[in-house]
């Protein structure tokens, strides 16, 4: 409590330093993500203090370009993850409980170490992406188109712990149909680095729900021979984990 006031502490001081964070997502198809990422960010760089109370939801919601449905998303991610706690009365909100860290973060500080995550991110979208619009570009049938839409049902249809055996199996899939073994193979190895991390950050029943939205675009793109859209969907798609994992590390 402060003394003037009794009130809690919160971002009030810290206004100028919050702009310079929290800001408009810039793809709205990974709102949720792309806000995370934010709001992550500014409990690990300190900007509201432990015991401090968060911006009121409404103006959160304003500074980061998304609705209070997603905003309340995130926030009960960052509760689940013993991040944040909400309380109710005059002086009530959302606040950062003290000394908390994403769970896992300790594995992944450890993963991390020797790991170029920039480096890992933009080459897995180099790849990605490129795979994407050869497939479509060169057009698949018969056994291939077989293949994709088989590893697009299996992650429709997989159980929660299985999601993400069954996410690397469509990707896998969409590089080896690719028509270049060089970039399967390469496309292989950083997803295993991707694998690392990712299995140290929680699975988000939201993000799950946009990545099966984003699969099945891109297997549509694919198989109408749509190479610009495919790509499209492909970037947005590794722009989605990509802000989860950048909104994790600490």
């Amino acid at each position: 409590m402060t003394e003037e006031t009794g009130r809690p502490p919160d971002a009030g001081a810290g206004t100028e330093a919050l702009a310079a964070v929290l800001r408009p997502v810039r793809r709205a198809g990974n709102g949720f993500e792309e806000a995370l990422e934010q709001v992550l960010q500014v409990l690990r760089l300190g900007l509201v203090p432990a015991g401090g109370r968060l911006p009121a939801e409404r103006e959160l919601a304003e500074r980061l370009g998304i609705s209070r449905v997603t905003l309340r998303e995130v926030l009960r991610v960052l509760h689940d993850q013993g991040l944040v706690e909400a309380r109710r009365g005059r002086y009530g909100g959302t606040f950062v409980l003290p000394g908390a860290e994403p769970a896992g973060a300790g594995e992944l500080r450890r993963r991390m170490a020797g790991v170029d995550l920039e480096d890992v991110l933009r080459f897995r979208e180099v790849l990605e992406v490129g795979a994407a619009g050869l497939c479509a570009a060169h057009g698949l049938a018969g056994g291939a188109a077989e293949r994709l839409r088989a590893a697009l049902a299996g992650t429709r249809e997989a159980p929660l712990a299985e999601y993400r055996r069954r996410d690397t199996l469509l990707h896998l899939t969409l590089a080896e149909l690719c028509g270049s073994p060089s970039l399967a193979e390469r496309y292989a190895a950083v997803r295993a680095t991707v694998n690392g991390l990712l299995d140290c950050i929680p699975l988000l029943v939201r993000n799950l729900e946009h990545s099966q939205a984003q699969h099945a675009a891109l297997v549509t793109s694919v198989l109408d021979g749509d190479a610009d859209g495919a790509r499209e969907t492909m970037r947005e798609h590794c722009a989605g984990t990509a802000a989860l994992l950048r909104g994790f590390l600490t």
